[in-house]
């Protein structure tokens, strides 16, 4: 692993306050591996032996049942996944592959494990990245059931706008219907919230998404701190 990597790794909430020696034996006993867009990187009911580090690229989480598939989330550098079913030695609840070109490390599980309980630094930052999650879960389970679609995704589009209230433009780096699972529709649904919102100045053309003011969608989508503040 490039020395800049792993300093970005060791940047992470997770192994910033591990000791020097736990956070060298972890990344000695991983291994760093390449994928190429669109590979399944591991599947949910299988068994969970690694953590894996996003050091590049955008991996997606999502689950399926039968005919039916969902998008839970993206992760994008530097960050990780499955770390509750490797601390709990489980199956993955959710698969997840590359929609970029990505660069993962993969921890083996029982090292992860070890450190728990013989790292007080690495202890706490697990403790509070699970907390983390549980508020982030309980965050979005309130954003499907409170907010319409056309709410949601408002929302969601205001997320990364910068403070100014003037016009602003975000460009997908993954595909539309990715966002609509995402955001708990369907891609005709997604098309109708697009439609409904379209008086508030907000237009698409292929992967860009123009706001025209943002100050306008903002009194629309009535953000909630204790909806919508990252974790």
């Amino acid at each position: 692993m490039r020395p800049e990597d792993a300093d970005a790794v060791r940047q992470l909430p997770l192994f910033r306050d591990a000791r020097d020696e736990t956070f060298a034996r972890m990344i000695r006993a991983g291994f760093l591996q390449r994928f190429p867009p669109g590979v399944t990187i591991i599947n949910e009911s299988d068994h969970a032996d690694f953590l894996h580090v996003v050091v590049d690229g955008l991996v997606e989480m999502f689950a399926a049942d039968g005919d039916r598939e969902t998008s839970v989330s993206l992760i994008r550098p530097v960050g990780t996944f499955v770390l509750a079913a490797v601390l709990t030695d489980q199956v993955y609840l959710q698969s997840a592959r590359t929609l970029h070109k990505s660069q993962l490390l993969m921890i083996p599980a029982e090292q992860v494990r070890s450190a728990v309980g013989t790292d007080e630094g690495f202890t706490r930052a697990v403790v509070a990245d699970l907390a983390r999650a549980y508020r982030g879960s309980v965050k979005e389970l309130k954003n499907q059931k409170l907010r319409t679609g056309a709410e949601r995704l408002a929302n969601w589009l205001l997320q990364d706008v910068p403070s100014h209230e003037g016009e602003h433009v975000i460009t997908l780096d993954f595909e539309k219907k990715k966002l609509s699972s995402l955001l708990g529709m369907t891609p005709e649904n997604l098309s109708r919230a697009f439609s409904s919102i379209k008086s508030l100045g907000v237009s698409t053309s292929g992967a860009a998404i123009r706001i025209e003011n943002v100050a306008e969608l903002r009194r629309f989508a009535r953000p909630n701190l204790l909806i919508d503040r990252p974790e």
